[in-house]
Order: C-alpha cells, then sequence, then structure tokens
C-alpha cells in the first residue's frame, strides 16, 4: 500500500511539475547560488508565436564575451552576404621575359584569418609556375586595408603570447601565430621541437628536459614583453604536447615567411618593402587569388569561438562601408551602429561595441539587443541557414561539446558561449518540446568561477527545451 501511494504521489508531483508556468519554473533559478553574488540578464522569445516568454533585467548593459559574435555575424551576413570571400593576391605592373618579371610585384593583404602554411605555397607556386625567377623592381607587401594598430580598443596587453590574441593584419599566417609541438625524448635528453610553420623569422631555444618531474613544469612561450620571437622550451616533457603561440608582428612574419619561401624556389627579388598597390593603373595584372568563403569563416568564429575570424569579419564590414582605405576598429563601430539603427530601429547610442570578437573590456550591451540580433537572422532565411548551421551545438560539437549531455537541451540548442574574467553568456535558440523555436539570451556578470554560471545555464536550457 506504501509504495502505490508513492508512486501515486510521484507521478502527481511530476504532473504538478510540468504544470507549472514556464515563467515560474524559470524563475526558481533565480535562488540559485550563483546569483547571491553575480548578476544575470536573461530575455526568452517565442518565435513561432512571435510572443516574448520570459524577460528579467534584459534592459541592462553587460559586458558580454564572446557571444558580441552574433552581433558581428549576423552583421556580416547581412551587409556582406553568405557568398562573400576574403581575398589574399599577387599581382604585378611590368612584363614578363624568360625568367624575368621586369616590374614590381604586390603581395595584397585581404584580411583572410584562415590563411594557412600551404596557401603560402600557393602563392609561391603560383609565381614559380610562370617562369619568374626574378624581379627587377620592388616586391612589396600591401597591407593597406587597414590602420596600423594591431590590437582592438579595451584588449588587455598581457594576453599576449596567447594565441587567441594574435597581432592583427591584413598579412595574416597560421592565424598570426606559431605552433610549437614538443615530444619526450629518453629521460634527461632533450625533447623533440617542431615549429609550423617553418620560418626562420623566430628562433627556438630548447631548454626543455624529457621524462624527468624534477625539471619542473613544461613551459612554452617567447620574450613577448621585449616584442620578441624567441621561443622558449623549459622544463619536463613526458608527453607530447602542441601550444600555439602569437608572434610578433603578423605582417611581418608573413612577409619575411613569404620571401624566405620564394629564395627557396630560386627565385630572387633585389627589394622587399611595404608599399600600396596602385588601383588604376591599367598596367596592374593579377597573377593569383587565393579566396577564403565567409561561411567558413563564420564557421570558425561561432563553432570555436575564434576571435581572429570575428575581427576579420569586423574589418571587412568597416571596409566595405568606408569610402578611404587603411580602416580603423572605429570604422567597424560604425558598420555595426548603422546596420543596428537602419535594421534593428534601435539606437547605438545606448550600447558600446568597441571590437568584433567580445575580447574588448570595453563592450557593453543588452540582452534584449542580442535577442533582436537573434530574432533578425530568424526571420531572414538567407542569414539564419549559416547562421544557424555554425553555432555550437548541445552535446555534439564546438564550444558546447561537452556541455547539456545528460540533459533534454542536448542536440535542441545551437548557441554561442561566451566567456571572459567574470563574465559567463550563452545565447542563441532552442526547440522546445511543442516544436516551438524559441530565441534565448543569458549573460552571467561578476562570477568568480565561470563554472557555476554554466552550470545555471544549463539548467536553464533544460528547462526551455521541456
Amino acid at each position: 500500500m506504501k509504495r502505490v501511494l508513492f508512486f501515486f504521489l510521484l507521478i502527481l508531483s511530476i504532473h504538478f511539475i510540468k504544470a507549472q508556468p514556464l515563467s515560474q519554473r524559470l524563475d526558481a533559478l533565480l535562488h540559485e547560488e550563483v546569483l547571491k553574488t553575480s548578476e544575470v540578464g536573461i530575455a526568452v522569445f517565442d518565435l513561432t508565436t512571435g510572443e516574448s516568454v520570459y524577460r528579467y533585467q534584459d534592459e541592462k548593459l553587460y559586458r558580454p564575451a564572446s557571444v558580441e559574435k552574433i552581433i558581428t555575424s549576423v552583421t556580416a551576413l547581412a551587409q556582406l552576404g553568405a557568398d562573400y570571400t576574403m581575398d589574399t593576391g599577387l599581382r604585378y605592373r611590368g612584363k614578363i621575359e624568360n625568367d624575368t618579371l621586369k616590374g614590381s610585384l604586390y603581395l595584397i593583404g585581404g584580411f583572410d584569418p584562415e590563411f594557412m602554411d600551404e596557401d603560402l605555397d600557393r602563392l609561391v607556386d603560383a609565381l614559380a609556375s610562370q617562369g619568374i625567377r626574378y624581379v627587377t623592381d620592388t616586391l612589396a607587401a600591401d597591407v593597406s586595408m587597414t590602420d596600423s594598430v594591431y590590437w582592438g580598443s579595451g584588449w588587455c596587453w598581457d594576453d599576449t603570447p596567447y594565441s587567441f590574441q594574435p597581432y592583427l593584419s591584413p598579412l595574416m599566417l597560421n592565424r598570426g601565430c606559431v605552433d610549437v609541438s614538443v615530444s619526450p625524448a629518453q629521460k634527461d635528453s632533450l625533447p623533440q621541437v617542431v615549429c609550423t610553420p617553418a620560418s626562420d623569422y623566430y628562433q627556438v631555444h630548447n631548454q626543455g628536459v624529457s621524462r624527468n618531474p624534477q625539471a619542473g613544469k613544461l613551459k612554452i612561450t617567447r620574450n613577448w614583453l621585449s616584442n620578441g620571437n624567441i621561443i622558449t622550451v623549459s622544463g619536463n616533457v613526458s608527453y607530447p604536447y602542441t601550444e600555439h603561440l602569437n608572434v610578433y608582428t603578423s605582417k611581418d612574419f608573413f612577409f619575411h615567411t613569404f620571401v624566405s619561401r620564394l629564395r627557396s624556389k630560386g627565385i630572387e627579388v633585389r627589394t622587399c618593402t611595404y608599399a600600396d598597390c596602385p588601383v588604376t593603373a591599367d598596367s596592374i595584372v593579377t597573377l593569383y587569388t587565393v579566396r577564403r568563403p565567409l561561411k567558413e569563416v563564420l564557421e570558425r568564429a561561432l563553432k570555436k569561438s575564434d576571435n581572429l575570424c570575428a575581427e576579420a569579419m569586423f574589418y571587412h564590414l568597416a571596409a566595405r562601408r568606408s569610402m578611404h582605405k587603411r580602416v580603423t576598429g572605429e570604422d567597424g563601430t560604425d558598420a555595426i551602429h548603422a546596420f543596428m539603427k537602419t535594421a534593428l530601429g534601435l539606437n547605438p547610442e545606448n550600447y558600446k561595441i568597441a571590437d568584433g570578437s567580445g575580447v574588448s573590456v570595453y563592450n557593453y550591451i543588452s540582452p534584449r539587443l542580442l535577442l533582436e540580433y537573434l530574432k533578425y537572422a530568424y526571420y531572414h532565411r538567407e542569414i539564419f541557414l549559416p547562421f544557424y548551421e555554425s553555432l555550437p551545438i548541445a552535446g555534439v560539437d564546438g564550444t558546447l561539446q561537452n556541455r547539456m549531455k545528460q540533459t533534454k537541451a542536448r542536440g535542441n540548442v545551437h548557441a554561442k558561449t561566451g566567456s571572459v574574467t567574470g563574465v559567463s553568456s550563452l545565447a542563441g535558440y532552442v526547440k522546445a518540446a511543442d516544436g516551438h523555436q524559441l530565441a534565448f539570451v543569458i549573460i552571467n556578470q561578476n562570477v568568480l568561477k565561470l563554472s557555476r554560471a554554466r552550470a545555471f545555464q544549463d539548467k536553464f536550457c533544460d528547462i526551455l527545451s521541456r
């Protein structure tokens, strides 16, 4: 009898919980321990019915962290289009006679964040395939797309030499980084160190020790305080490991390595310099172009939360809107503001947009603003399809691969994560059990332990999924 009564009460309690209004179940989360010492802003909208579902402090301003990439991505898809490409090219002025280019060669940077080692070889091979072995005048690197400021406004200087903060430039090779891979050898001997891309632009000091814990913790760094490119490996190497370090500076790393690759192919140039390629001269000939589709950049920006890809879209928006070369971060902000005002009908002066990635400590937005971008994307299918496909999926891939695996939200939540010191955010879409599509934004602020904020967000998404 007691067992029958127990199951009856259990079934009754489950029905009671299901019968609770959604707002009541979400309100209960506001008593979570994490909110005793921190803030949160929340906005939920039913895209199927066109009605607001839940709001809590959604007009307040918060630092967004990487959910800022939603603003950049939606604007880029709307203003540039999914078929837009980011181009890095070789052009020349003069004429090719036998094995000699009698004139100047221009390497033109187009801020391609995914330009890798094999792409550099393609440029070199394109020149070699023309039979060119000598350039009589100048090899010029054209970095006129942006100004010379290589970090965004409000970026932290001591985030270098980490790979998530490379030195920005229209010429980016391997995301402005060197991949330093170490492997142990015999005990107490030097470990093996392999760096890619291979280049003599940087030096490697191998001071590591194989399989000896007394050598101390493994450390791979460079002399970044003096803007140097001496990479030092020290400490114990007991297993294979790869560190990604940015290099000072991206444009010089690209240009220097390109010239070295040319010489390895037997191609010599008289003078190497930085100069603008003439844009009006009829005699300018395009030799080869590496094109990067926006979709590829978008996917990495969202799935992997890649800052460089987001900044590339930000600066391409600036270049599309601006009438002059050497666009600035302010031009990128102006492009975001213009879209915010004309497409969303919101006043840009109520918010602060400092960069495209969310790295800046100067960014301040509200959950409501971010929700408007999610709504705009959803109701414009040409934007929504590539945007939705690029978002991380809970429990499946991207930055949400290891979250919500044991909840109803698994596979139902497509959302962008965000994390900087004191901030954890999550924004995107969730498919509810009744088939409705919801858009949501959660920004946790002043959180010392980000894991607690993520647990709060995961519970929230589980409730929405149910």
